[in-house]
């Protein structure tokens, strides 16, 4: 595993620059006009049932933001689509070669309001992050709690400056 920088610097979330981790969703801004995103989706597990979630995540309360955990979930994407205008923080990793976070190549982005994201299966992600308030969200993915739902990675804990 690559060493994080000891602090990263959060930019704006674009549909291109997350593109290598996954999709932005973002409701359409005209009446009646439909978005789908069903490329985004995938599962890799057969007969696993779908999951979907609702949480009122809790606000980080410290500044810079510290990451000290990231996961992935190598077999299925994830969806997080807030439920309510609220700022929050993504912070992605590609694989290294070992198949280890990347943290040397660690990303991280603040959504605009309304948008929310669908990581690509196997992307390394810290966990939910809100920065100001409780805030709702739905999680969306693919679940059988087995062993191979999610893998956590051992890190050097790094901070986020937003």
């Amino acid at each position: 595993m690559s060493c994080a920088p000891s602090l990263l610097r959060a930019r704006p979330l674009t549909a291109e620059s997350f593109a290598p981790f996954g999709d932005v969703l973002r409701v359409p801004q005209e009446v009646g006009t439909r978005t789908y995103f069903d490329g985004a989706l995938a599962s890799l597990k057969p007969q696993t049932p779908a999951s979907l979630s609702l949480i009122l995540a809790a606000p980080s309360p410290a500044r810079p933001v510290p990451v000290t955990i990231i996961e992935r979930h190598r077999l299925t994407s994830q969806s997080f689509v807030p439920m309510a205008p609220t700022p929050w923080l993504v912070v992605v990793a590609p694989d290294a070669a070992d198949g280890s976070p990347d943290l040397a190549a660690a990303v991280a982005f603040l959504p605009g309001p309304g948008q929310g994201i669908t990581l690509k299966s196997g992307v390394w992600h810290a966990p939910l992050t809100v920065l100001e308030a409780p805030a709702p969200f739905a999680i969306f993915m693919w679940r059988d709690f087995g062993p191979d739902d999610e893998d956590f990675a051992d890190i050097t804990p790094f901070t986020v400056v937003l």
